[in-house]
């Protein structure tokens, strides 16, 4: 009987064609998250009675929403090959479903941000009668983009997972949408921390703790599921490096984000959003009448939480990064692809299934 061969090559030729993806899909995975996390923000803004954090993060929202859907035509090509994939709508493709929800979330961030740029100008762009539809239109709008704002920030792992690319397929079994929403909660959390007061960002600091420990948790469930040759190259080479740098960056911005966090509820009245009664507002009215340095526990304050925020920001495109590149990495060693399914095969072989092709991942 012949013993198994280790396996060494094929050839010496990779066994998937890597895809012709570069940065700008890289950025566009970053944005489409910061997009849906920020109108996900500013929806729950408006009915705060948030206004910079409102408004900060709409504009955020459309923002980037037009550089990634920029960075996509850019790595199309040509732009009339994004319009050309809205002629269909299938269900089964991440890809046509992606463009769609592109298209459906964008237009309701454009409202929002039309509306947001009247009120900054002082009602003075040249609207004339539409002025009243178009703030008439801001409820509805802002519900409408919520809407697609999941969805955005999910899908893309969705696609990911739906290729031939070893790292990218076993991650997308295993829950690189959870990641990508999760790490989408980071960078929204993150800019608004950064771009909004103090005062007004604490819904924002909770959803970025949230998705901090979600991406966390995700990443981490997600390499246990995984195959050791399909986690390589998310923990080696240059995309490892990017990986291990936004583990980083996520501990430092969840630390100064709880930080802040503790501090505003601790100098609530110091920050200008008192009210406190009882024994909490005794210790805040004790707090603020110790030193009376109002502008220094604001300003302290601030500079963390933007420096915090932009840790975590940062955090989430290392993660986008890192993954995308980890996913071509994959395909030029063919033993990413070859080890995982013999592992599968003797899997099978084990509980008496021995009729089938050892690509099933089933």
């Amino acid at each position: 009987m012949v013993e198994d061969v280790e396996f060494s090559s094929y050839y010496g030729r990779p066994i998937v064609k890597a895809p012709p993806w570069g940065d700008e899909i890289s950025l566009y995975l970053f944005l489409g998250g910061l997009a849906g996390g920020s109108s996900l923000l500013g929806l729950g803004a408006q009915f705060s009675d948030r206004p910079q954090l409102r408004v900060a993060t709409r504009l955020t929202a459309i923002t980037a929403t037009g550089i990634g859907g920029a960075a996509l035509v850019a790595d199309l090509g040509r732009p009339e090959r994004f319009l050309n994939m809205m002629r269909v709508f299938k269900v089964s493709s991440p890809m046509s479903l992606g463009t769609w929800i592109l298209s459906g979330f964008g237009v309701g961030s454009g409202v929002l941000a039309a509306i947001e740029a009247d009120r900054l100008t002082g009602l003075r762009l040249p609207l004339g009668p539409l002025r009243s539809l178009l703030h008439a239109m801001e409820t509805p709008a802002a519900f409408e983009s919520a809407l697609f704002a999941t969805p955005l920030a999910a899908y893309t792992g969705a696609l990911l997972g739906d290729t031939a690319v070893p790292t990218w397929n076993a991650a997308g079994r295993n829950g690189l949408s959870y990641v990508f929403v999760s790490s989408a909660a980071v960078a929204a959390g993150g800019a608004a921390m950064a771009l909004a007061p103090v005062r007004e960002t604490g819904p924002a600091r909770l959803l970025a703790l949230a998705g901090a420990a979600g991406e966390a948790f995700a990443m981490n469930r997600m390499k246990q599921g995984m195959h050791p040759a399909e986690v390589d190259p998310l923990e080696d080479g240059e995309p490892g490096r990017k990986l291990h740098r936004a583990e980083k960056l996520l501990i430092a911005g969840a630390i100064g984000t709880a930080a802040v966090e503790v501090g505003a509820r601790v100098f609530t009245e110091k920050l200008g959003r008192g009210g406190s009664t009882g024994v909490a507002g005794l210790a805040v009215r004790v707090a603020g009448a110790a030193g009376r340095r109002s502008w220094k526990t604001r300003a302290a304050l601030r500079a963390v939480s933007v420096v915090s925020g932009a840790a975590l920001a940062a955090a989430s495109a290392y993660t986008r990064f890192g993954v995308l590149e980890a996913g071509i990495e994959s395909t030029k060693d063919p033993r990413h692809v070859v080890e995982p399914q013999r592992a599968r095969l003797e899997e099978r072989r084990a509980r008496g299934i021995v009729d089938d092709s050892i690509t099933t991942g089933v």
